[in-house]
């Protein structure tokens, strides 16, 4: 595996610790220290993932149309961390909706570069792998920023600010080890620098791509925001200082799938492991619908994580394997645009059914959507479409 896949494996560790020490208490702060309610959660979380996935639109076509990504990652890692302490000053929910906000601009102008530049550093046959590995990478950081989180709200007593303060220092190596840390590869000279986003050039990304971005989106309806795990968590009895733990345990098991099915992705058909990965999320679903003991809720929560493990590299692999070599920024930055549109409209019904039906609709509105991308999978648009 090139070091440049480690390098900005260990880069995405590092800013996930940082991000999930506050992301994994932050709908606890809202509903406990400023009176927010579920559907404020849910409207917070929408805006914010979705205005990230949309943001890597116009970061994936500048990367394409300069031909270089890593300066446009090392902004985006920058600007995620210097707004990491606006959460812990926040009195309102509109102080905490516009750090979300910021923050997630800047995941957007990291995003389509970062993804754009594992498919140019790794080899055809180990790009699944890579994907994988990155992602793998990406999710410990995700289960031991939660583990610090909780480690620290039992030390200093719930003190959600301090924590919050002390997310700033793995941004900050972050930024530090992609700056100094990766060599961009070399790309071939062009005698004409075109826009990226002409109706020509999208022409180009064909109907097999755009297939996935269907598929992408329908996901993204399915698997809301996690956040609502931890306020289900919540509901089942678990200690303040100890909901995060759910969040380690599910990007734990996220962590422990994503490389072994990255792998098997470069070898297995691609339809079949994201029908696996369905089958696992309705699995999951079901089981936070309807149970209310603590143990049941986190089987529930492990399930969702080995979802997330087979698909979201897989997603990933199948937009380098549909795109041009020079739009991949914008291929992942499009796939990255619709995706975020429907997270936003799935965070937000999920906190509309959580206020006026209850938690239980709304992992069975998750499930409902499973079924619909089901659908999705059995249509075929033409045979290029990515199957093995």
């Amino acid at each position: 595996m090139p070091s440049g896949i480690w390098v900005l494996g260990v880069v995405s560790m590092l800013m996930d610790i940082s991000s999930e020490m506050i992301h994994s208490l932050l709908p606890l702060f809202m509903v406990t220290t400023l009176g927010s309610s579920a559907l404020a959660v849910g409207v917070v979380e929408g805006l914010a993932e979705s205005t990230a996935l949309m943001v890597k639109v116009f970061s994936g076509a500048l990367s394409d149309y300069f031909g270089k990504r890593k300066g446009l990652a090392v902004l985006g890692y920058a600007m995620g961390t210097l707004t990491k302490p606006l959460f812990a000053v926040a009195s309102t929910t509109g102080v905490v909706l516009t750090a979300r906000l910021l923050d997630r601009v800047g995941k957007g102008l990291r995003g389509a570069p970062r993804d754009a530049l594992i498919a140019d550093i790794a080899p055809a046959h180990l790009r699944g792998a890579a994907f994988g590995l990155r992602q793998s990478l990406d999710t410990v950081g995700a289960f031991l920023g939660p583990l610090l989180a909780v480690g620290l709200m039992l030390l200093w007593a719930n003190d959600f600010r301090a924590v919050f303060w002390v997310a700033v220092i793995p941004g900050l190596l972050a930024v530090a080890l992609l700056f100094f840390g990766l060599r961009e590869p070399e790309h071939p000279p062009t005698t004409k620098r075109s826009n990226p986003l002409q109706r020509q050039n999208l022409k180009r990304l064909g109907a097999s791509y755009w297939w996935v971005v269907g598929i992408g989106a329908v996901f993204a309806l399915a698997r809301f925001s996690e956040a609502f795990l931890v306020l289900r968590a919540q509901q089942s009895g678990v200690a303040v200082a100890l909901v995060p733990l759910v969040m380690v345990a599910m990007n734990l098991v996220y962590a422990l799938s994503a490389y072994p099915f990255g792998k098997l992705s470069d070898r297995m058909s691609h339809r079949k492991l994201l029908a696996l990965g369905l089958l696992f999320l309705i699995a999951a679903d079901m089981l936070l619908a309807t149970g209310t003991h603590w143990g049941v809720v986190l089987a529930g929560v492990a399930l969702w994580g080995i979802h997330m493990g087979i698909t979201q590299g897989l997603l990933a692999t199948m937009v380098a394997a549909t795109a041009p070599a020079d739009l991949r920024g914008t291929a992942f930055g499009f796939f990255s645009l619709v995706s975020g549109l429907a997270m936003l409209c799935a965070s937000v019904l999920a906190g509309l059914l959580w206020d006026r039906l209850g938690a239980s609709s709304t992992f069975h509105a998750g499930a409902i959507f499973c079924l619909v991308a089901f659908a999705g999978l059995g249509w075929q648009p033409d045979r290029r479409t990515p199957d093995a």
